[in-house]
């Protein structure tokens, strides 16, 4: 019994001995959630090559994954990054891209993410998400992230909303697909409120058929819908 429990010891650090030893092989790269690749398979591939020299060749037991995580994680582009080795030397890298909700067109371009931080355009992939335009500064997202995180999660804005605009005074407006009339929102409060009644006033107009009879549309005070007529 003793020979036969020290045999099945010696068996399992030959075992762990072997497969620590073991060579990595080329990385596996899995992406995981929305199938649109903003970060190509090269780049990630890339960061992982720049940071550890020669992987392909290295004993798994030198290999430190924490570091090779966070050297993936510093690419803008990516939400998180774990890394791992399988029993047969394969790297694996499973990523999860960030998820851009709108995309800021004034001198300098790049997209705001599902979290409120900047994220780069890709060359590999376009996302159609809603302009911002006006005056935008980059440190200070908070109201237009507030906004375009309320029509990426309402349906009937993500439908008619394609441009978010911010004045030198923070007011925010919103223009819409097919409509001349300019939506007027004035601060970032009371948001729920000034949708529903935006809402209220598309679906009369519509049945009207006079939503092209407006120019303005104002809900910055919350119990009113002012239009401005052309």
């Amino acid at each position: 019994m003793v020979v036969l429990l020290g045999l099945v010891v010696f068996l399992f650090a030959f075992a762990s001995s072997r497969n620590a030893n073991r060579n990595i092989s080329k990385p596996k790269i899995t992406f995981v959630g929305e199938n649109n690749l903003f970060v190509s398979n090269e780049t990630v591939s890339k960061l992982l090559i720049q940071n550890y020299a020669g992987v392909k060749n290295m004993a798994k037991e030198t290999l430190v994954l924490s570091e090779l995580e966070n050297a993936l994680k510093s690419n803008p582009m990516i939400k998180t990054a774990e890394v791992y080795v399988a029993v047969n030397g394969t790297l694996n890298a499973e990523i999860e891209q960030k998820t851009p909700i709108a995309r800021i067109s004034t001198n300098a371009s790049y997209y705001i993410d599902e979290e409120g931080s900047f994220m780069p355009l890709s060359k590999n992939y376009s996302a159609r998400v809603p302009l911002v335009t006006g005056y935008i500064e980059k440190n200070n997202l908070k109201n237009v992230y507030k906004i375009a995180l309320k029509i990426r999660k309402d349906e009937f804005l993500k439908k008619h909303v394609y441009e978010i605009h911010q004045g030198i005074n923070k007011q925010l407006y919103l223009k819409l697909r097919k409509c001349d009339f300019l939506v007027q929102l004035g601060n970032e409060y009371f948001l729920d409120k000034k949708i529903n009644n935006l809402k209220a006033f598309y679906k009369k107009n519509q049945k009207d058929k006079t939503l092209n009879n407006y120019s303005k549309v104002n809900l910055q005070f919350e119990n009113q819908v002012i239009c401005t007529k052309i």
